[in-house]
């Protein structure tokens, strides 16, 4: 007969565990990582600390100027002239990155050669080269006398000392912008759905522009917004090629330290903050337009499911 349990015998009862896994509650969002307070407060104090108060400053300086003096500054034709070329180069050089750029990085994700690494690696230089230098060697190499330039110049075309010359530093500066932006894009778009366009009859012209380009425009606008915003204050690159001839190839930042060679602090902040905020508002139309984009290819993308669906 088995021997009898008696109830001093069993384990003692501790406080029931559910098996349901926890939820946060109704107005808490779950995070894996504590600390969204002292996170929030240290990235507002790191970013006025190396943001907010420099710029504060920039502008402090601008507003002990009268309006009549800050318009007499801003609207001198030399300073004009150099916001204009500032801009403008540094939009065509970005223009010309997001393509080539797109080029460059389509190589680099979709083909194998010999090689592949040293140019990967090659499209970081100008990250690591100072840009001091970069520019002594453009002048070298599209100065009349230069290795390139001397081939050009029987033509009529001369790079060193002219607009062109800041355009070619703008897009050496700013191609690696580009590349390391649509690089990473380019990898995660499937490559069945492109071999799914071809069997249905698409020719390689449509399927990027319907599979490929959709897939990438966000980040080839952000590979344009980084390119364009880099040029715009790019200095020590540009200072040796564009040879700083007032009204031809005086950019904007070489006019800022003209101001401050003249102890005239109020007059150089006071461009500093037109750049400032022309900058500001540019980038923040391309950033509209890149939202405005990724929301079309979600709607895109859900109407297609439903369709897929039905």
């Amino acid at each position: 007969m088995p021997p009898s349990i008696s109830a001093t015998d069993l384990p003692p009862s501790g406080p029931k565990i559910s098996s349901r896994p926890l939820r946060p509650r109704a107005n808490q969002r779950f995070t894996v990582l504590p600390g969204f307070g002292l996170s929030l407060g240290f990235t507002i104090f790191y970013l006025t600390l190396i943001v907010l108060i420099p710029l504060s400053a920039t502008f402090l300086k601008t507003f002990t100027m009268t309006w009549d003096a800050f318009w007499r500054t801003v609207t001198e034709p030399r300073v004009v002239h150099s916001l204009g070329l500032s801009f403008g180069a540094s939009f065509v050089a970005a223009i010309i990155n997001t393509v080539f750029g797109l080029i460059v990085a389509w190589v680099l994700v979709r083909y194998r050669f010999f090689g592949k690494r040293f140019i990967d690696a090659l499209v970081d230089l100008p990250f690591a080269l100072p840009t001091a230098v970069a520019g002594i060697a453009l002048t070298a190499l599209f100065a009349g006398n230069g290795w390139i330039g001397k081939y050009l110049e029987p033509y009529g075309i001369k790079v060193a000392f002219t607009p062109l010359g800041i355009v070619v530093a703008l897009t050496f500066i700013g191609l690696p912008f580009v590349v390391r932006t649509v690089q990473p894009v380019l990898e995660d778009v499937e490559r069945e759905l492109e071999e799914a366009a071809a069997s249905l009859g698409a020719s390689r012209l449509q399927t990027f522009q319907r599979v490929i380009l959709p897939a990438i425009l966000p980040a080839l606008l952000t590979g344009f917004a980084l390119s364009f915003a880099r040029a715009t204050g790019e200095y020590g690159s540009v200072v040796f090629i564009s040879g700083n001839m007032p009204m031809v190839s005086e950019i904007a930042p070489l006019m800022i330290y003209s101001k401050l060679e003249q102890y005239d602090y109020a007059g150089a902040t006071a461009v500093a903050v037109v750049m400032l905020v022309i900058s500001f508002v540019l980038l923040l139309l391309i950033n509209l337009l890149q939202a405005w984009t990724r929301r079309h290819q979600t709607g895109s993308r859900a109407a297609a499911e439903i369709v897929a669906k039905d």
